[in-house]
């Protein structure tokens, strides 16, 4: 049996998260709160994946600067050099590729996971054994992703095409299936063609590759940008002033692009693991409704709430802790959202909760700022 790779994960936390305002703003996006109780998304992420990643010290985490101290706020035990902090925005391609650069300075064979940081993991067990199936398939050599088995014609999604159908019920194997073509989000005629067919699955934007791999693949197909990461992990040692020096140079000029588009469309061999271990990529009010629990009449909220011949609807008070003490109460509706917070107030239907991210470009024009 071959030794197992050394496994990096990266995280990526740079997310605005405009849907689920007014908790989210720019600089407190939804992986930093505790949507679902508990603990900060980002934090209940890296919790997941430590046993497979073998520790804090090789986790890394990509952000913004303006969100560099909140992060390291939530992140004790992550390295302070383990945070890529971008001084532009500059999308996927560039951090995932900085990354890869530094690590396969230490050994190009190591294995990195690309994972977001603000979805939501039912199964935690079954996820992890999704995760070490794609690891051992990128050890061989080959870009690996992860699929969602598809249980409904989502159009706010992309897909992943397959050579050949997989079942739509039961147990999924875990074997690496080729990757036909990435899919962008479809209508919705297309997106139940695509669940009838069976050969499509969710693409939740979680890549697996060694270090070496993937700056390879780089220098085929981004090659501006495998020479701007490549000088600045080369520039010195991580967190060091030269590499924060080189970072403020080179890293603003290189190509904004996904990794989706820039590498992976492009690339010849790729391969998938199909899972179902509960993924939500929590991406609205609805979703986060979705995964709450709820009473008898399907309301989710805190305690103290009155409700009057409502049903299907969900409260979040997160005003802070000194607020004054006030009660909630609806009469007569369904199928609302309605979140409260110290200085805003989010009214919306559900089947709405992907237009709340209209509220924040609003803010915006009338010089709003504060609220956004």
């Amino acid at each position: 049996m071959p030794p197992l790779p050394l496994v990096y994960a990266l995280i990526l936390a740079g997310g605005a998260g405009t849907r689920f305002w007014p908790a989210s703003r720019a600089r407190r996006p939804k992986q930093l709160l505790p949507l679902l109780g508990g603990d900060p998304l980002l934090v209940e992420t890296v919790r997941r994946i430590l046993p497979v990643a073998g520790g804090a010290s090789r986790v890394l985490i990509a952000s913004g600067r303006h969100l560099a101290e909140p992060t390291a706020a939530v992140l004790r035990d992550i390295p302070p050099e383990n945070l890529l902090i971008e001084p532009a925005p500059r999308n996927t391609a560039p951090c995932i590729g900085w990354a890869a650069a530094r690590v396969a300075r230490i050994d190009p064979s190591a294995v990195v996971m690309v994972l977001p940081s603000d979805h939501h993991i039912l199964d935690v067990d079954g996820f992890r054994a999704v995760l070490t199936a794609a690891v051992a398939s990128a050890a061989r050599g080959v870009i690996t992703t992860i699929g969602i088995r598809p249980t409904h014609p989502e159009t706010g999604y992309g897909y992943i095409e397959l050579d050949a159908a997989v079942s739509s019920a039961g147990p999924l194997d875990t074997a690496p299936l080729a990757v036909r073509r990435f899919v962008e989000k479809p209508d919705r005629a297309r997106a139940e063609a695509f669940l009838a067919s069976g050969r499509y699955l969710w693409n939740a934007g979680m890549f697996f590759f060694r270090a070496g791999d993937m700056m390879d693949a780089l220098r085929a197909h981004q090659p501006e940008l495998a020479a701007g990461v490549t000088a600045i992990a080369a520039a010195g040692e991580p967190g060091s002033e030269a590499e924060r020096e080189a970072l403020d140079a080179i890293f603003p000029r290189l190509p904004a692009v996904s990794i989706d588009h820039g590498v992976m469309e492009h690339h010849g061999s790729l391969a998938v693991i199909p899972g179902d271990f509960g993924w939500s990529d929590l991406g609205s009010w609805q979703s986060a409704w979705e995964l709450a629990a709820k009473d008898p009449l399907g309301n989710a909220a805190p305690d103290g709430t009155i409700f009057v011949d409502s049903h299907r609807n969900q409260v979040v008070d997160l005003r802070s802790a000194g607020a004054p003490k006030r009660v909630i109460a609806l009469v007569g509706v369904e199928d609302l959202v309605v979140v409260e917070t110290d200085d805003a107030l989010l009214v919306v239907p559900r089947h709405r909760a992907q237009d709340v991210k209209h509220v924040v470009d609003r803010l915006k024009t009338r010089g709003d700022g504060e609220l956004t």
